[in-house]
């Protein structure tokens, strides 16, 4: 079943002073409809102008120093990043945030107010399915002796290692698949944190005007300056809680592990970029030019999964992009370079084997035969391969193009044909017979 949107139910608000600015501010949250994203609104301003927290809006030269900061125009909003890792962790996809001035309220340091408010505004589903983004190849990122690395999963998981030249500040590690449960539990509490040495910096350059030893950890070579930790290592999980808010930007949430090593909100921006570049190539190889008019269903990767019980790393369909039930169907399966079984089939020269050719066009065969309605709730099991042939190679970086039909169906069996292209050039072609049997099969 799919995920659905989710807005808050009723109006709540927060009130405190920026961190960096030391300016009292109200923020008012309020529902949007499915779709509308996180909406911030400067109220303060003629005609309210308003900003979309998304990775296009991301300041950086006009930055403030260690924060995350949106804009357009004249509306602009700095410390997003405790706020935007809340919604995240109650998953709320569309919001309208009605902000008094420039910078989000620092409260307690962390993302617990913000998220306490508006859990307890009361969450609700929208009509709309919610989207997700998916890291489909590695990345790899560093900068100043920071790291990011990234990864394909079928879930958030992020994996933080700091590590600090400070007695106090000694390496610390945090790795988790980030749930609902998880985020609330062990890292929307956790609190921002800085050296003394930085803090009286940041206040010499007219910056931290809202700090204070109760929001924000001062770190000294003794321990943490009138202050206790919520949490032994809080300080690796507080930089947990920024990742997630600053990864929150890309405007959907994300499915990757995402290894980070001392990586801040410089580095976090580039992967974001990376991200949206990456889902732009491969979005826009979803539409190769033989197929740009095509007029029947498409599928996701999600609604696949709903008709077939293939996963990773034996899922061999990326997206369907013309689906006529019980008769034909058009798919693609990007070759990726991170294919587990590159790691073994000629590795000196990677080359798609055909085997895994044949399944993929198998399981565009059954998603052919299994979305009829007759046929829902079943299984399609292989009878018989015929007429295979292979005529070009297969290799990373190349878009599988294949395009399944029937040719014969009975109640407990169909024959399909299938061919497979690249770049418009037939690799492989084959028969098959399929028969149908009840899902039950799959239970031990």
């Amino acid at each position: 079943m799919r995920e659905k949107q989710q807005t808050i139910k009723k109006e709540t608000s927060v009130e405190g002073v920026g961190l960096h600015t030391g300016k009292k501010v109200k923020v008012v949250f309020k529902p949007a409809v499915a779709d509308a994203g996180i909406c911030f609104i400067r109220t303060d301003l003629k005609d309210s102008p308003s900003v979309c927290a998304d990775l296009a809006h991301i300041l950086d030269k006009t930055a403030l120093p260690r924060c995350t900061s949106i804009g357009a125009g004249e509306a602009v909003v700095h410390t997003v990043e405790h706020l935007m890792a809340a919604l995240y962790g109650l998953q709320i996809d569309n919001l309208i945030i009605e902000i008094s001035g420039e910078e989000m309220p620092g409260l307690d340091g962390s993302g617990l107010i913000f998220y306490e408010a508006i859990k307890k505004s009361g969450v609700v589903e929208q009509q709309a399915d919610r989207q997700y983004l998916e890291v489909k190849e590695p990345i790899w990122l560093e900068e100043n002796g920071a790291t990011l690395f990234a990864v394909p999963a079928d879930h958030l998981m992020v994996s933080y290692t700091l590590d600090y030249a400070h007695p106090t500040l000694n390496a610390q590690f945090f790795s988790g698949k980030i749930n609902a449960d998880i985020f609330e539990k062990e890292i929307v509490s956790s609190r921002t944190f800085c050296l003394e040495s930085e803090a009286k910096k940041l206040q010499e350059n007219g910056l931290g005007k809202g700090a204070n030893y109760q929001n924000t950890l001062v770190v000294t070579e003794d321990g943490v300056k009138d202050n206790k930790v919520r949490f032994p290592d809080e300080f690796v999980r507080h930089k947990v809680l920024d990742f997630i808010g600053d990864l929150y930007l890309l405007g959907k949430p994300l499915k990757a592990h995402v290894v980070c090593i001392r990586s801040g909100h410089s580095l976090n921006r580039k992967l974001l970029q990376r991200i949206v570049e990456q889902e732009k190539k491969h979005t826009q190889r979803f539409e190769p030019k033989e197929y740009q008019h095509l007029e029947g269903q498409a599928l996701d990767t999600e609604q696949i999964k709903e008709i077939l019980p293939h996963r990773y790393p034996f899922l061999f369909v990326d997206r369907v992009l013309d689906l006529e039930p019980g008769k034909r169907a058009v798919a693609i399966k990007n070759v990726t370079s991170n294919e587990y079984f590159f790691k073994g089939h000629f590795p000196q020269r990677p080359v798609m084997p055909g085997v895994i050719m044949v399944e993929a066009m198998a399981q565009v065969a059954g998603i052919v035969l299994l979305a009829a309605p007759e046929n829902k709730g079943k299984l399609a099991l292989f009878m018989a391969i015929d007429n295979v042939k292979f005529r070009r190679v297969v290799e990373p970086g190349d878009q599988l193009v294949m395009e399944l039909t029937v040719t014969k169906i009975k109640s407990r069996a169909a024959e399909v044909h299938g061919e497979a292209k690249v770049d418009g050039k037939l690799v492989t072609e084959v028969d098959l017979t399929l028969s149908f049997t009840d899902a039950d099969f799959l239970k031990t």
